[in-house]
């Protein structure tokens, strides 16, 4: 597992000491209002813990996966970020793509932008993916302004097979990203 650091942010492996904030940021219904079909029962702490688990063995066999969000200045868990196979939509398989999911309180402070912007240039660079996916509901203009500030484009519209909700997939190309990395960054 590799862990990144941001000007505000550490991004780095979960851990037991995340089991806590992150089950109590899994049962806000307004954070989870648009994960699958908007009905996802809140994920208890047991469950919380089995995915932390999960991570760790798709950090294993894959070299991606999920990083808790940090924040550095308090070192107060924020959230988390990830790059993983969104098999729920596997008419865009093969693909890699990149989430986050913030605790209410942490909204608006521009830490997800800056968590997935680090996490999509080591997917891209580090990782050599030659694409990168995320998806989201069709309603989610929060999740839709990230996706436009690293970069990402529109994609299409489709539905989730399992429970029909429309959602639509952005994508980056590694030649978009450096492209848009040349533009964001030059003086």
């Amino acid at each position: 597992m590799i862990s990144l650091t941001t000007g505000r942010l550490l991004l780095r492996s979960p851990n037991e000491d995340d089991i806590d904030p992150l089950a109590t940021m899994n049962a806000d219904p307004e954070v989870m209002r648009y994960i699958g079909d908007g009905s996802v029962l809140p994920l208890d702490r047991d469950r919380t813990a089995a995915g932390i688990a999960r991570v760790q063995r798709e950090w294993e066999e894959r070299g991606f996966g999920m990083l808790s969000v940090i924040v550095q200045e308090t070192g107060q868990f924020a959230g988390w970020v990830a790059l993983t196979v969104p098999t729920f939509l596997p008419e865009i398989l093969p693909a890699v793509e990149i989430g986050w999911r913030l605790s209410r309180q942490h909204w608006g402070a521009g830490y997800a932008t800056e968590a997935a912007g680090a996490l999509l240039r080591f997917g891209l660079i580090d990782c050599s993916l030659d694409r990168v996916v995320s998806i989201r509901h069709v309603d989610n203009v929060r999740s839709k302004r990230v996706m436009d500030k690293i970069g990402m484009r529109f994609g299409f519209e489709t539905v989730v097979p399992a429970h029909g909700q429309p959602v639509v997939v952005h994508e980056i190309t590694r030649a978009e990203f450096d492209a848009f990395e040349m533009t964001t960054t030059a003086p």
